[in-house]
Parts: structure tokens; C-alpha cells; sequence
């Protein structure tokens, strides 16, 4: 061996290539000789002009302890550059000196070379460095401590289980450590890798980690090293992971949230899952609304109902997609829509409900219309948004009701009312002749009957009969000689008024004004119907 590194000694010459004093290097740290010639030869190499010679020295002595070059390694992370970072992993492998070279070279350099120090203190592998881990995890810095971490976790597959209880014993000291307080990327530091440690006396710690007590890092952290063990959470544990899945910060909802989808929805978990409807984060909504939202109960249906305001179309959607499923989920709809405060409120539920108002109980509809008829009444603009919906679900039927109540309202002599029923029933053109009629009537029976031709050129009434004249002119005298409810002075307003037409208009006037005479023939409308008559031709 000897021999070996006699020679090996010589191809790190000087008058060598830099390939073969490299390689040289190399050798001898493979071989682990480590006496006086070769600590100085590799200290030469340390100064040398090529910088991969220098590279592969620094991690040749640290692999072999090499003490004596230690100033030179700190000397080389002071001025920084492409070697400091392997000159402090060299110098953590040279035990209890190399540990406090570095412990005292951390206040004096850079932020940049404090994370290398501190990683390689972390990944030294020396007693003294493991003692000098918990001293690198509390630091001020951030970044030093995530540097820090990093090289820990990666060093976890490599040790014993002896070593991984001892560093696990050092974690859980700071963890537990309640009169001390830590910084949070310390606290959310050992959480992390207690997780990696995967030892079971963490788990209770990083419950405790998750309440609201602790920054969100720290809690993002916990709730993500929980996976390993949130298979069967207590009642405790249901809480904190609900509040924290509600979280306004999504570094604290989003873990939570991957462990609530093993959480059955059982009946004790839906209060929990109701609060989680109304949480800030949009996933989180849509997780609860997976778990309970086919659930027909009052409290589900009112909870998925403000879902309809959220800005998200998916999650409105699938909200009201499941209320229209339930019979509490359409009763909440119907309510929400009856109660709206303003016609762009009932708008918005109305169009909501439009596809799936043919599936709703003819109950349903009664209750609607009732609402929307008291609406009509009150001249009350949220009307048309019900009558909408109505004739969304079911337009014949809608028709029947608008009909039926004119017609009531008519023979009440409520004859106002009932018109506003009737212009409803006008907006379609396809309504058929007795209703046009019903129109025509109750608009006769509230008309002014001005005589004065300008009044009468502008009256809806008479603009109504003149339609039904062309449609169907014997119709309806017949159907005038049969309604009652429209007296002599109604009937000389109407006979009156189309005297003055030609063709059938004024041969339906004539026959009009005959109808009057025979219903009171010794009135003075009688004689005025026959002083009309005389004066067009008609007598």
C-alpha cells in the first residue's frame, strides 16, 4: 500500500497533467491512506493552479479527514467562489475541529455561504456535526435552514435506525420545547423532517403543529407530514383538519383538504362538511359538495343555495344541479325564488331553475303561480320572472292558469284585474278566438266609452273587436247575444263606434245596435240605438 501511494504521490506532481494529478486525487481518497506525506501532498494540491486538481483535493481531504488543511478550507469558503461550497463539506467531515471552524465562520461570511455551511454541517455525518444540527435549525435565516433541511433529508436513507431515533429524539426536544419560541421556518423545519423520519412518536406532535395556533408554513407543513398517519383521525383531529381545509390560506386548505377525501360523511362529520360549503377556497366547496350534497335535508339545501352566488360556474352548477334532485333542494329553490328581494334576484333563481322546472310537481307550480298572480296584481316586476319559469316548466299549463284566473276574476265583475291576466295571455300570438274575446270584453267593460271619434281611435278595446270581426264576424254576434255579463251601454259603444265602418264591420254594427234594442227597448239607449241605426242606414 505503501508503494501505492508513493507512486500515486508522484502523479500528483506538478510536471503531471491536470487529468492525471486529478485522478491521482481521486485514487488516494478511495484508498484511505492518510499519513504525513499524503495530508501535505494533498495540501500543495489545495494551492493548485488548475481549478478541477484543487476541486477533486478539497473532496479527497474531507474524505479522508485530512485536519491539518483545515484554514486552508475555511479560508476557501471565506472568499467564496465555486469551491466553498465543497470546502464546507470537506471541513464537516473533519470532526469536533472541522465542526466548530464552520460553527465560528458562520456570523462572519455572506447569506450565500451560511447556506452552505449549514448544509454541510447537516450532512457531515460526524458526531459533532449531528450535535451541531439543532444550532443550524434554529437560525434566523431561512434560507440557512432550508439549506439545511435539505441536506438532512437527504442524508436520512443512509442511517441506522439508532441514528434516526437519535435524530428524531433531537427534533422532537425542539418540537416539544414550549418556553423557547422558535421561528417558523424552524418549527415547519423539524416538522418536515420528523415526517421523513417516519417515526411514530411524531405523529401527535404534528397534530399539534395543525392548529390555527401556529403560522400557515407550519401548518401546511404538519398537515402535508400527516398523510403517513391521518388514517383514523379522533374527534380532535376531525376539527382541526375542517378548520384548517376552511382556511383563507391555501398553503394551509390544500393538504387539508387531500386528507379530508378519506374522511367518511358520515352523520356526525356533516356539520363540519355543511361549514366546509362556506369555506374561502373554491376546492374545498366542491369537496363538501361531493361528500353531502345529494343529501335531501333543509340544512344541505340552504347551505347549497348560496352556492348560487359564488362566482365559479362549475360550482354553481353542480350546486344546483343537486338541489333540483331533493325535495327539500326544489323546496329551497321555490323559497329562495318567492322571497327575492328585487327582479334581478328572481331573475337569476328563475333562469337558474329554466332547465330543470319540467321535472318540478304540478304542486310546485300552484305554489309558483299563486305568488306570481299576487305579483301581476301589484304591477310587481318580479311577476315576469316567475311566469317565466312557469312557462319554462310547462306553457300549456301555464295558459290554463292565466285563463282560469281572468275568467274567475270576470265573473266577480273584478273586471280590471282580470284584464291584466288577459294582456298576459295576449302576448302570444296564437291564443285562439275566445280569449281574444275575453280581451275584448273585459276591456269594453272598462273602457271610458267616449263617443268623441279622436277617443275612440285610440281605444284597445275596439282595436281588439275589429280583429275578431275579420276572423270571424257571425261568431261573434253569436257569442255576444249570449254574454250577459256586457249590458246595453256596453253593447251602443261598440255599435256606435263601428257605424261608421263599411262592409261587415258596419253590417255587425247594424246587428249590434239592433241587440241593444231588444234588450232595453224603452230606454234611452234604446232610442239612441235606433237614432244610429236611422242615421248609417242600418234601420
Amino acid at each position: 500500500m505503501a508503494v501505492n501511494n508513493e507512486n500515486l504521490l508522484r502523479l500528483l506532481d506538478p510536471d503531471h497533467p491536470a487529468e492525471v494529478r486529478c485522478a491521482a486525487a481521486l485514487v488516494l481518497g478511495e484508498l484511505g491512506g492518510r499519513d504525513g506525506g499524503v495530508g501535505k501532498a494533498l495540501g500543495a494540491c489545495l494551492q493548485d493552479d488548475n481549478p478541477a486538481v484543487r476541486r477533486q483535493a478539497i473532496q479527497t481531504v474531507g474524505k479522508l479527514r485530512v485536519e491539518t488543511v483545515l484554514p486552508v478550507l475555511l479560508e476557501r469558503i471565506r472568499t467564496g467562489g465555486e469551491e466553498a461550497e465543497l470546502a464546507a463539506r470537506a471541513a464537516a467531515r473533519l470532526g469536533a475541529r472541522g465542526t466548530r471552524g464552520l460553527q465560528d465562520l458562520m456570523p462572519a461570511v455572506a447569506p450565500g455561504l451560511r447556506r452552505y455551511i449549514a448544509a454541510a454541517l447537516a450532512g457531515g455525518g460526524t458526531a459533532s456535526s449531528n450535535a451541531a444540527v439543532t444550532g443550524v435549525l434554529l437560525d434566523s435565516d431561512p434560507k440557512v435552514v432550508e439549506a439545511a433541511v435539505t441536506s438532512l433529508i437527504a442524508e436520512i436513507p443512509s442511517l441506522t435506525g439508532a441514528q434516526r431515533r437519535a435524530r428524531a429524539d433531537q427534533l422532537l426536544a425542539v418540537a416539544k420545547d414550549r418556553k423557547t419560541p422558535h421561528p417558523p421556518a424552524t418549527v415547519a423545519a423539524v416538522v418536515r423532517l420528523l415526517a421523513a423520519l417516519e417515526d411514530p412518536r411524531a405523529e401527535e406532535v404534528l397534530w399539534e403543529h395543525v392548529s390555527p395556533a401556529h403560522p400557515p408554513e407550519v401548518r401546511s407543513a404538519a398537515l402535508a407530514a400527516l398523510g403517513k398517519w391521518a388514517t383514523s383521525p379522533t374527534k380532535d383531529h376531525l376539527q382541526r383538519l375542517f378548520s384548517s381545509a376552511a382556511d383563507a390560506d391555501f398553503r394551509v386548505a390544500a393538504p387539508a383538504l387531500v386528507l379530508l377525501r378519506r374522511v367518511p360523511a358520515d352523520a356526525k362529520s356533516q356539520p363540519y362538511w355543511l361549514n366546509m360549503l362556506r369555506a374561502h377556497d373554491v376546492g374545498v366547496r366542491q369537496l363538501a359538495l361531493e361528500k353531502i350534497g345529494d343529501r335531501d335535508s333543509a340544512e344541505v339545501a340552504a347551505a347549497l343555495l348560496e352556492q348560487l352566488d359564488h362566482a365559479v360556474p362549475d360550482l354553481r352548477e353542480a350546486a344546483l344541479a343537486r338541489l333540483t334532485r331533493t325535495a327539500k333542494g326544489r323546496e329551497a329553490l321555490t323559497d329562495a325564488l318567492l322571497e327575492s328581494e328585487s327582479p334581478d334576484r328572481a331573475w337569476n333563481l328563475a333562469r337558474a331553475q329554466a332547465t330543470f322546472a319540467k321535472d318540478f310537481p304540478k304542486g310546485w307550480r300552484e305554489k309558483v303561480f299563486a305568488t306570481a298572480a299576487d305579483y301581476v296584481e301589484a304591477a310587481d316586476r318580479r311577476a315576469d320572472a316567475l311566469l317565466f319559469l312557469l312557462r319554462e316548466a310547462d306553457a300549456a299549463d301555464l295558459h290554463d292558469r292565466l285563463e282560469e284566473r281572468a275568467v274567475a276574476l270576470r265573473k266577480k265583475k273584478a273586471y280590471p284585474t282580470a284584464l291584466l291576466y288577459l294582456r298576459l295571455l295576449a302576448r302570444d300570438p296564437a291564443i285562439g278566438f275566445a280569449t281574444r274575446l275575453e280581451l275584448a270584453s273585459c276591456g269594453l267593460k272598462v273602457s271610458a266609452k267616449d263617443l268623441a271619434r279622436e277617443a275612440r281611435t285610440t281605444d284597445p278595446c275596439l282595436a281588439n273587436f275589429a280583429n275578431l270581426i275579420q276572423q270571424d264576424d257571425e261568431e261573434l254576434l253569436r257569442q255576444l247575444g249570449k254574454m250577459k255579463w256586457l249590458d246595453a251601454e256596453d253593447l251602443y259603444y261598440l255599435g256606435f263606434h263601428f257605424a261608421e265602418h263599411e262592409g261587415r264591420a258596419k253590417k255587425f254594427a247594424g246587428e249590434v245596435l239592433h241587440l241593444v234594442v231588444k234588450r232595453s227597448a224603452r230606454s234611452k239607449l234604446a232610442q239612441a240605438a235606433k237614432s244610429k241605426l236611422r242615421g248609417a242606414g242600418l234601420d
